[in-house]
Parts: C-alpha cells; structure tokens; sequence
C-alpha cells in the first residue's frame, strides 16, 4: 500500500527540482522481499541490521556524482543503516528523516496490546521488544530488528555517521532525544502540500466527516463504530477511505449495528480522487491509539480548509493546535469523541471558524516556500558539520546536488 514515507520522499524530490537543485534517485523497494517469497524473507532479514552490497553501491552513485547531501528517507530492510558508513570520509554530508520510530523501536510504531509503549525508548534496550515480539508479533522476526538496534547503538551510528535529522514534530524529537539521538542534531520540519487547491465553500460542503488512513489496529478506527452507534439518527455520513487488514472485521461491524446507511467502506483510493472527498467535507477525524509522526492526510485537510477532530496522544495535540483548526478527545474513548463531534456538529458556525483557521494555520506553516526554507537550512547545517568532522574549513559553494535514498 502506498505510504507516507513514499509521498514525502517524491513530494521533497519534486520541491528541490522545481527551485533549480538536481536530484538523484536510489530507490529500492520491499516487493522484491514480498516477489521472492521465503529466500526474500531470508534475504530480508539478514539485510537488516546491515547490507554491505547496498552500502558499496551507495558509495560508488557518491563517489560519481559528488552529492552535497545524501538524504535517506528509508533505509529499512534492503539499505540497512550501513548505507550512512557509504559518505564515510566524503565530503558529502547525511541526513535522515524520522518517519517512525525504528531507530530504537523494534515495532516502529510504540504500540502494544492497543496501547503506546515506550520501554525500549525509555530504558534504552530491546529486551521488551524480545520479550513481547513486537515486530509482527514475532520473536523470530524481531531478532533482526534488535541486532540492527543494537549494533547501531553500539557502532555510534547515529552519532557519529548521521550530520543531521528531520524529526516530524517537536514531540518526536524529545522523544528521540530520550531514546539516545543527539538532541543538537535533531531539526524539526513537518509535511507540507504543494499548490492546493483553493477551499470549498463552507455552504456547499456535504454533511459527512472523512476518515483517511490505513485500517489497522494502530490507527484506532474500531471506535468509530462504537461512536457512530451511540449517536444514533442524527449523526453525519462517516466516509471511511484507505484498505488494510481491519477493512472486513469494520465493514461487519457496520453492518451489524446497522449503520450501512451512515458509514461508507470507499476503500483505497488514488490520491486526486480521496482528495476530492475530503475537499467536500465538514472535518476530518482522525482516532489514532499510538504516537503518529505526522500524518499526511493533516496537511491536506489545512490545506483543504477542513477542520480536524483528533486523538489527544503524541504529536497530534501540537499539530492539530486545538480551539484554532480542530478540536481534541481522549484516544480510544468513544464517549468523549462522541461529545467532541456532537458539540461541534450541533455549532456549524464553530466549525466554519476552525476551518478558517486550519486553512490559516497551512498558509503560515505548511507551504512549499516555508517548508523548502526549513529544509535548505538542515541541509546547511549538516554540510557545516560534516566539514567540522573532515577538519574542511573551506568548500567552494554548492553543487546543488542531493541524494535521495
């Protein structure tokens, strides 16, 4: 399925392109795990925690073409982290964006059993994650994503082979910090969305609420049933848009409690048209139960005037900016979504406003312009650490030239 790491990696592509800056690409991609079957899986595996091949082809594309900047956006499972070991000594500077928490998070995402879990980030271990099996509920499979935690932590990796990182949020780099990345090399710069389109009009908007995401347990959309069935008649049409392995189990829900009227399964849906969706409607909800980093679908709900109604969890109270262009509830508490959806939808003129102000909010913080400026300026900083690191006081300008990864 498409995701966020994928869009961001073309969008940023795309954004440096269009400013004059040249681009290369080095992509490779999980379907060959998936194509290959059990020796994929195997392959897999043993490519995590590192792949000196990925590293070796890395270093010839750096050697050839003489990057400012080697920006990997996923590294996880084909590349491994021994791909940063590629610019050793270069002149060419490393930076990462955090898209998760693997780093330190065998999972990825710190859940477990439906609740976050930061033991590994806090205690600065993997045994839980051992314990627990958190990737995929597998111990076997977790042992790879252990080693590679912990050979990287042992090898100084991210202090060492990383000059700077791109957190998604304020709330992700303190957590980072926590788990053992440099504070002073971590730099926030959240998503941003290139040439929206201009806002609806509030008056010809359907009445329904949007919910776009993946439908796994992480994303908490089983109590958007339970919400919708408590509400009764007089509640909107719920547009439930993305595919994932909760689609059937939700539809059934649905279905039992007799809501087939009030919720639509539309399942995954090209970006134009799940953009036309929520182009038309009253508020977005979004009911995650573990730490997001930042969902895209958020961007373009500012972008697209439309207010959102979110879990009170991780990042999501920083970026939502409550009272301005949305509203929050407590995560995985039907009851309190509940009373936060029905106090606004009984106050259309309420919700006029926070649509106003996510428009607003997207203008001040989630352009293009604003984002490349943030972008450029990690880029300047890592180049000025790497010639600290390489004792290289002077470099001759820039050749504009980044590598993407």
């Amino acid at each position: 399925m498409p995701s966020g790491e994928n869009a961001v990696f073309l969008d940023e592509a795309a954004l440096l392109r269009r400013r004059g800056h040249e681009v290369i690409e080095f992509r490779r991609h999980s379907d060959e795990i998936v194509e290959r079957g059990a020796f994929g899986a195997l392959k897999g595996a043993l490519s995590t925690p590192w792949n000196p091949f990925a590293a070796e082809r890395m270093r010839k594309v750096l050697l050839g073409e003489q990057p400012d900047v080697m920006h990997v956006h996923n590294f996880f499972p084909l590349l491994s982290p021994a791909v940063f070991y590629a610019a050793d000594s270069l002149e060419t500077a490393t930076v990462m964006t955090l898209h998760n928490y693997r780093l330190f998070c065998a999972a990825g995402i710190p859940m477990r059993k439906g609740q976050p879990c930061t033991k590994c980030l806090n205690g600065k271990t993997v045994a839980p994650a051992l314990r627990y099996g958190c990737y995929r509920g597998s111990r076997v499979a977790t042992v790879p994503m252990v080693l590679m935690i912990e050979l990287h932590r042992a090898m100084r990796t991210w202090a060492d082979q990383v000059d700077a990182f791109v957190a998604l949020s304020d709330f992700q780099r303190r957590l980072m910090a926590q788990a053992g990345l440099p504070e002073e090399a971590i730099h926030v710069k959240p998503q941003f969305y290139p040439d929206p389109p201009e806002a609806q009009p509030w008056g010809s908007r359907e009445n329904k609420i949007v919910f776009i995401g993946r439908l796994s347990e992480e994303k908490g959309v089983r109590i958007l049933i339970d919400t919708w069935r408590a509400w009764g008649d007089g509640a909107p049409c719920l547009e439930i848009i993305g595919d994932g392995p909760l689609k059937g189990t939700l539809a059934q829900a649905s279905a039992d409690a007799g809501l087939t009227r009030k919720i639509s399964f539309a399942g995954q849906l090209p970006f134009d048209e799940a953009q036309r969706h929520l182009f038309g409607a009253k508020a977005l909800v979004l009911p995650s139960i573990c730490f997001e980093g930042f969902p895209m679908v958020i961007r373009e709900a500012f972008a697209l005037a439309v207010p959102v109604v979110a879990s009170r969890l991780g990042p999501l109270p920083g970026i939502i900016a409550e009272g301005v262009a949305g509203d929050l509830f407590r995560p995985g508490d039907p009851g309190d979504l509940l009373r936060v959806l029905r106090s606004l939808w009984c106050d259309q003129h309420r919700l006029a406003e926070l649509a106003a102000g996510a428009r607003s909010l997207y203008e001040n913080k989630y352009t293009a312009d604003s984002n490349y400026k943030i972008l450029i300026e990690v880029y300047e900083i890592a180049m000025r650490r790497r010639r600290r690191k390489n004792h290289t006081d002077v470099r001759c300008g820039w050749n504009h030239r980044f590598a993407f990864a």
